[in-house]
């Protein structure tokens, strides 16, 4: 029986991670004071932290499934432990994207979290080395911490490290932005032609762009909680659901979602001509399309015996969203 609420764990995980963001992020004097300054202006503006959130819930459901490997986490506060690292990476290398994605060069966008951008308060040049500074301070993260002599846990972590650096890369994020921003015609590259997306090649840009690190999430947290490749399969299956869920309400609220709740500027989509799944199908059959996910999402889960934990309320919690 679960001893709280679903809103009391996000509120417990949360504060977890804010405080090993705390106290894992480069600091003044180590760190020259500008740059401390404005990494902390865009790590601590707020946000779900539902990436962090994620690991740590997938390492708690390998502590409650059955089946469990030698070597696996046998509590929640251990999973929590050897998955708290890995979390705080992946919001670091979130944090650096919406640096970089709000810059003139790209988005162009002057509001995140309901405050300036990065960029609008220190400056383009800052920006760049806030967000470059972020994410390779995340990979140090990963290969340090949690720190042990165990090779069986010092392979897990490579394959976490693995995992994370191709959801980021040229495979994943970094490649569906470049999509992105060619499909949205803004390359300015003379002799190439704006590409059409179709409703496939949509789902493959964001499949890249925002699925490829909350897949990674999910999957970190089962990996360093020693989960078997059956359980971190289902929890991969469930985290592309996911993935593809949170984009699809994304687009809806860029369509429909007031600014003072988004913290961003709303309607940018649309200005800017960008392909998205309501241009595509409509607000009705997107809305489909978001609920259709959730519920593949728990038969992922299911096929591995692992419904019993919180993953689900993410997923609900991903498609109830307002902002």
């Amino acid at each position: 029986m679960r001893r709280d609420t679903f809103q009391d764990y996000v509120q417990r995980q949360r504060e977890a991670v804010e405080v090993a963001l705390g106290a894992w992020l480069p600091a003044a004097p180590a760190c020259p004071p500008l740059l401390a300054e404005a990494m902390r202006y865009s790590l601590e503006a707020g946000g779900k932290r539902l990436r962090p959130i994620l690991t740590l819930a997938a390492a708690d459901a390998i502590v409650s499934a059955v089946g469990r490997v030698e070597g696996a986490a046998t509590s929640s506060e251990q999973a929590r432990a050897l998955a708290l690292p890995a979390a705080c990476a992946i919001e670091l290398i979130h944090t650096y994207s919406l640096i970089h994605d709000d810059l003139p060069a790209m988005d162009d966008d002057t509001l995140r979290r309901g405050r300036p951008t990065l960029h609008v308060v220190y400056g383009d040049g800052v920006a760049i080395l806030a967000g470059d500074g972020l994410l390779t301070e995340a990979f140090a993260l990963l290969a340090r911490e949690p720190r042990s002599a165990d090779a069986a846990l010092g392979l897990r972590k490579l394959r976490v490290i693995e995992r994370i650096a191709t959801a980021a890369g040229a495979l994943g994020m970094v490649g569906g932005q470049a999509v992105d921003l060619e499909a949205a015609g803004t390359t300015d590259i003379p002799g190439r032609t704006r590409p059409s997306l179709d409703a496939s090649g949509l789902q493959a840009m964001h499949a890249m762009k925002t699925g490829a690190l909350i897949r990674a999430s999910a999957v970190a947290g089962a990996i360093m909680a020693g989960g078997t490749d059956a359980q971190v399969a289902s929890i991969d299956r469930f985290g592309a659901e996911v993935g593809l869920v949170f984009q699809i309400v994304d687009d809806i609220l860029d369509v429909e979602g007031a600014p003072e709740e988004l913290g961003k500027t709303a309607g940018k989509d649309a200005a800017d001509d960008k392909p998205t799944y309501p241009s595509l199908f409509g607000l009705e059959a997107s809305r489909t399309l978001a609920s259709d996910g959730v519920a593949k999402a728990g038969m992922a889960l299911a096929e591995a015996g692992l419904s019993d934990n919180h993953l689900m309320d993410i997923a609900r919690w991903v498609v109830g969203r307002r902002h």
